[in-house]
């Protein structure tokens, strides 16, 4: 008598398309040349502070939106642009994610969107890059170094046309420096910014 296909078959059927996907770009040096988007729904900013001395906060940005072009073997000619809107904005805690939207702090009504332009990428070693930029943020404009790694990519194991890749991405910056330097030190002045991307080829 057959039987119908359980939820285990489906979840292991699944789970063996994903290493597919992990396999087939494990190198940068293997990274497709060309125009890249940002893949919106898989990609967030997330930023960490020390509180009150004691714990650390973190809190996240969802929705970016950017460009890159890119080709391993020509860093020279590499671009990128990422934009991110204020609104998204998100903690634990909804009455702190109102007050960092507010011009309190971000004032995102005002500056909508923080964003990075690359003005130059380097080597650092055969899976990691660094990336000299600008970071816009609250109406502030400064240069920001960030340090990415590449993590993988290939086919989407639901789409074997589109190629993705993905980066982790670090950074530390002062809050302050960006006038966003409310409760500073009893919120640290020092903030760690994670960003994990994911790229679409276009």
């Amino acid at each position: 008598m057959k039987t119908a296909p359980t939820l285990m078959t489906f979840a292991l059927t699944i789970v063996a398309a994903f290493p597919t996907c992990a396999q087939k770009l494990q190198s940068f040096d293997d990274v497709p040349a060309g125009a890249y988007s940002v893949d919106t729904k898989e990609t967030l900013v997330r930023y960490e502070v020390l509180h009150f001395g004691s714990s650390d906060y973190w809190g996240t940005f969802p929705g970016a939106t950017g460009t890159m072009r890119l080709d391993p073997k020509s860093l020279a000619t590499a671009r990128l642009e990422v934009k991110v809107p204020i609104a998204t904005v998100e903690t634990t805690n909804r009455e702190l994610d109102g007050e960092l939207f507010s011009d309190e702090f971000f004032d995102g009504e005002t500056y909508p969107y923080l964003s990075f332009v690359a003005t130059a990428v380097k080597r650092t070693s055969p899976q990691t890059l660094a990336l000299s930029g600008k970071l816009s943020m609250h109406n502030i404009t400064l240069p920001v170094v960030l340090n990415a790694t590449f993590i993988g990519g290939g086919p989407n194991p639901f789409d074997s046309k589109e190629i993705i890749i993905g980066f982790r991405a670090t950074a530390t910056v002062k809050r302050s420096d960006f006038g966003l330097g409310k409760y500073v030190p009893i919120v640290s002045d020092e903030t760690h910014i994670v960003i994990s991307v994911a790229f679409k080829k276009t």
